[in-house]
């Protein structure tokens, strides 16, 4: 049931409420959904308003698992680390990891789920063609570690089809997959933004939600990150002299006189 209030405050949200009686998220109390939810579940009515079916909140889960973490040498990971190592809380270091994630890291979820939402009726030859020809990159293929599959694409795409939530979209992320390697001679996995970018769409998420959807797991590796460099190593990160080189001008004298 819709509320009925209406006013002209500056201010206004549809996503919660609270009062010295009780705290309403999208309507449901939040003593029922303690008593009720999963966390899965609650990020997914929090950001859609509404509660998800069981095979929803399933591929909601499994891509939150596959977006946990991926290792140390991820750019928001070392950051995290180097930035508790100079000192700070750890607030501080996962927050600096966060504002790591962006259009190369994490942020083509984003892109490539405006891409097939706004393209979702183009055959994947125009789309490609296309970008191919603005000189653009297509979001959600290729990776530095992974040529020909993504090992994390594959479980997500495979779960997709059991819960039944594998389609248009997924099949025209494959589809661009293949007219990429037909136009441009060279085969590109999908990687996980893709997968979660088609995945997303089919679950009618809006494309503005890709970060998020990758900010939120990945939010719990930071946390484990920062944590463990504040238990197992020692302050102030500082690079070693062989793992960078100074290719600047050599010592020379300062002018007598500078104009």
């Amino acid at each position: 049931m819709e509320s009925k209030i209406t006013n002209n405050k500056k201010w206004k949200t549809s996503i919660a409420n609270s009062t010295d009686k009780q705290t309403l998220v999208r309507g449901y109390p939040l003593e029922d959904l303690i008593q009720n939810l999963n966390f899965t579940q609650a990020i997914y009515l929090i950001l859609k308003g509404e509660l998800p079916t069981k095979q929803e909140e399933q591929m909601l889960n499994a891509i939150f698992v596959a977006a946990i973490d991926h290792g140390i040498a991820s750019p928001s990971s070392q950051v995290a680390r180097i930035v508790f190592s100079g000192g700070n809380s750890l607030n501080t270091a996962v927050g600096a990891g966060i504002l790591t994630l962006g259009d190369s890291h994490g942020g083509a979820i984003e892109q490539c789920a405006k891409l097939l939402q706004e393209n979702k009726d183009k055959p994947a030859k125009e789309i490609v063609a296309e970008i191919l020809q603005q000189k653009k990159v297509l979001p959600g293929l290729g990776h530095k570690i992974y040529k020909d599959e993504d090992p994390r694409t594959i479980q997500l795409f495979s779960i997709a089809k059991k819960l039944r939530l594998y389609g248009n979209y997924c099949k025209l992320t494959e589809e661009i997959q293949k007219e990429i390697e037909k136009q441009k001679g060279k085969k590109l996995c999908i990687n996980i933004d893709g997968a979660i970018a088609a995945i997303m769409s089919e679950m009618q998420f809006d494309w503005r939600l890709g970060k998020g959807l990758f900010i939120i797991p990945r939010t719990a590796g930071l946390v484990a990150h920062a944590h463990e460099e504040w238990c197992r190593e020692k302050p102030f990160r500082r690079l070693d002299e062989d793992e960078y080189c100074y290719d600047g001008k050599d010592e020379r004298k300062l002018p007598k006189k500078i104009e």
